[in-house]
């Protein structure tokens, strides 16, 4: 566990590297060359020197004298913000785990300062609560979560220490309730906390800024936060299944010897798409399988259990459908003697 002092502070973990405050601008530079640096201006534990000067005639000449040095010791400013890196709405489905949002925590103060991520998945106004999986800090800088490489935050152990202007992308992995219908909508939020203090803004904390200085809470609170949303995308399916008979007299009774053709149409609706869909239908009793009937989409299906979709094991026809997206339709048929 990394050490803290009594103000949160903490050394540059595996996650940082060291940097000299000397260092503290070419390293925002480096790692974010695209936002503004130093956006909260002179850096924390800064010394601002001013020395007066006078001159007077004294007859043989100008004599020049000092004041003492005024030194002021420049205070840290605990600012930080979090927005969502998401576009919009992030699609799932139901029951989906590890669902993921993704966030992006700026340290907006002037000061090194380290942060406790606080995750909150039951926000009111919204359609269903998802269960927390776990926060993740992206350990590669790519943007995106990758598991088993981005590191797994634990409040405390190992908190995100930022120099001034610095970014880190944080994801918050939830699982999504089985029972979720399509267009439900679920808020998520991320509040990242100075670990220096938060507070109203002006709240001063003595001598706890970098250089020995105090340190100030900033308009942000020092405690930023953001939403991001899901929305479940869910398909359904519906089955249609119609017969139609024909005997050996050129007619549609059903007598022994008569054919009956089965047609099954399964309609995807909603949203999303439905993995891996199979029909199955068992031959009925007092029928027997047309051998080489099976069709999908009008397409000739083998009996054997091959590349083809379709099936038929000696009881009844399947169908594999695969991955389908809503707004299809699939339709099997097959065809039975009457015995």
């Amino acid at each position: 566990m990394l050490s803290t002092n009594s103000y949160g502070k903490q050394p540059r973990n595996a996650f940082l590297r060291p940097a000299a405050m000397s260092a503290f601008a070419f390293a925002a530079a480096t790692l974010l060359p695209c936002q503004q640096a130093w956006a909260a201006g002179t850096l924390a534990g800064t010394n601002i020197e001013n020395i007066a000067t006078a001159s007077y005639d004294a007859g043989a000449g100008t004599i020049d004298i000092q004041s003492n040095t005024a030194i002021i010791l420049v205070d840290e400013l605990l600012e930080v913000t979090v927005a969502s890196s998401d576009p919009g709405d992030v699609a799932t489905t139901p029951a989906a785990t590890n669902a993921v949002l993704t966030f992006q925590v700026t340290n907006n103060g002037n000061g090194p300062e380290s942060f406790t991520l606080t995750p909150n998945v039951a926000n009111s106004g919204d359609d269903f609560d998802p269960a927390l999986s776990q926060i993740v800090l992206d350990t590669n800088n790519n943007g995106v979560y990758d598991p088993g490489v981005d590191t797994v935050y634990v409040a405390g152990t190992n908190d995100p220490l930022l120099t001034p202007d610095q970014s880190i992308t944080v994801f918050v992995l939830t699982n999504i309730p089985a029972t979720q219908a399509n267009g439900d909508r679920a808020n998520v939020s991320l509040v990242a906390a100075a670990n220096t203090g938060t507070g109203t803004p002006g709240t001063s904390f003595a001598g706890a800024g970098e250089g020995g200085g105090n340190a100030v809470v900033g308009t942000s609170g020092a405690d930023g936060e953001a939403s991001g949303f899901f929305r479940v995308d869910a398909a359904s399916v519906t089955l249609a299944k119609t017969a139609v008979v024909a005997d050996r007299f050129g007619g549609t009774t059903a007598v022994p010897g008569s054919i009956i053709t089965y047609t099954i149409v399964a309609t995807i609706s909603g949203a999303g798409s439905l993995n891996n869909l199979s029909i199955n239908d068992p031959i009925p009793a007092g029928t027997a399988y047309v051998p080489a009937s099976l069709t999908l989409q009008g397409a000739a299906q083998t009996d054997a259990a091959d590349a083809d979709a379709g099936n038929f094991n000696g009881t009844r026809v399947s169908v594999a459908l695969g991955n389908t997206p809503a707004g299809q339709t699939r339709t099997v048929t097959f065809q039975v003697t009457i015995q």
